[in-house]
């Protein structure tokens, strides 16, 4: 039988990804999504290292403009933006 995970082991797992994000591809980002949603964990700041739409990791133009910080995806051309803190 699988054992079941615990909040805090999913938290560990998580924080343990983003840690060694590198090389990372769209399946692994898309599984510690879900894990995250499933044990009801914020990503917080984890969700700005990759594109909203297409789950692969943010590289692209960077622009600054009325509050907004707005990076476009390399890989689809989406535009992600945050409000500046």
């Amino acid at each position: 039988m699988k054992s079941k995970s615990t909040k805090e082991g999913a938290e560990k797992e998580i924080k343990n990804f983003f840690k060694t994000m590198n090389n990372k591809n769209v399946k692994d980002i898309k599984k510690i999504k879900r894990l995250a949603m499933k044990h009801n964990i914020k990503l917080g700041n984890f969700r700005k290292k990759f594109c909203k739409k297409c789950y692969n990791p943010l590289k692209g133009k960077t622009r600054i403009n009325k509050g907004f910080k707005t990076i476009e995806c390399s890989e689809c051309g989406y535009k992600n933006r945050w409000k500046m803190d």
